[in-house]
């Protein structure tokens, strides 16, 4: 039987249609990403963790979303320019999708109603603490880390980086499975 999540369309952000079951059997860590954010160096550690493991079959995703404070206000093309230029950005990126609200994309309503509580960094703001167990998006660059077996099996707040060891150790653990 097939994940829910491997149902899910998704379009690549050069406008062709693909699925996430384009990924079943790898890991994938599935961000929403923004071009004008204080967190967009981010891009950085994501490319670095992809790299690194992609391999061993980690697929990172990046999906763009304007749904905070405006900070993705482009079009995919100039997006896609703006990763490539200047992030070198080579995972796979998709299409603008809304990850809050009423308009919330369905793989976005996938991974918050797993019910996960976001895991902090050693310095969180009270904001973020605040905010652990709601279920919805808190900003740009929150990770979701899915299994090979596309259960989501781990959620970081958005002030963790990429390469933080909490990231890795559990990037590499499911990778290990």
């Amino acid at each position: 039987m097939s994940a829910p999540i491997y149902d899910i369309a998704a379009r690549l952000i050069d406008g062709s249609e693909g699925s996430l079951g384009d990924y079943a059997g790898k890991v994938m860590l599935i961000v929403n990403v923004a071009s004008k954010c204080g967190l967009t160096p981010q891009y950085d550690g994501l490319e670095q963790l992809y790299a690194t493991y992609r391999d061993r079959g980690l697929a990172v995703l990046g999906f763009p979303a304007n749904d905070f404070s405006g900070q993705e206000p482009g079009t995919e093309a100039e997006i896609a320019a703006f990763c490539r230029s200047t992030y070198g950005v080579d995972f796979p990126m998709f299409a603008k999708v809304s990850v809050v609200g009423d308009d919330k994309a369905p793989l976005y309503r996938l991974l918050t109603e797993a019910g996960l509580r976001r895991t902090l960094s050693d310095t969180a703001k009270p904001g973020a603490v605040a905010k652990r167990d709601e279920p919805d998006v808190r900003w740009n660059f929150e990770k979701f880390l899915v299994n090979r077996q596309g259960e989501v099996v781990a959620r970081f707040d958005p002030d963790v980086a990429p390469l933080d060891p909490m990231v890795v150790a559990a990037v590499e653990k499911e990778l290990a499975e």
